[in-house]
């Protein structure tokens, strides 16, 4: 399993579509940490930026994010991504409450405008 983090200096950025990069981590069948590897975030914003493909040819099937609107939301969903907004803090402890179960998605969309 892989998770995907929108990330700026370690931390879950607050905008997907703004990320420095994603953090993708590597989980075994037990949900133990295998790995972690940083993906440069593309130019655009993240529903225009072609990311969602590039993300699950990697194998990515989560994403833990800060906030994201509709758009994003889709694209990630038609790439079967699965996405766990109202994410923030430090991304391995993220990661780390979301290995546990302790991470729900809160549902809010981000109404934040944003162009290519």
């Amino acid at each position: 399993m892989k998770i995907a983090v929108p990330t700026a200096q370690g931390m879950v950025d607050s905008h997907f579509g703004h990320c420095a990069y994603f953090t993708i981590y590597e989980l075994d069948d037990n949900k133990n940490i295998l790995g972690k590897a940083e993906l440069p975030s593309p130019q655009g914003c993240g529903c225009k930026s072609g990311i969602a493909p590039i993300l699950r040819n990697l194998g990515v099937s989560v994403m833990l994010a800060g906030n994201m609107g509709d758009g994003a939301i889709a694209v990630l969903g038609q790439n079967n991504i699965s996405v766990i907004r109202g994410c923030s803090g430090a991304i391995d402890d993220v990661v780390a409450a979301y290995i546990a179960g302790n991470l729900k998605d809160t549902q809010i969309v981000c109404n934040h405008e944003c162009h290519k």
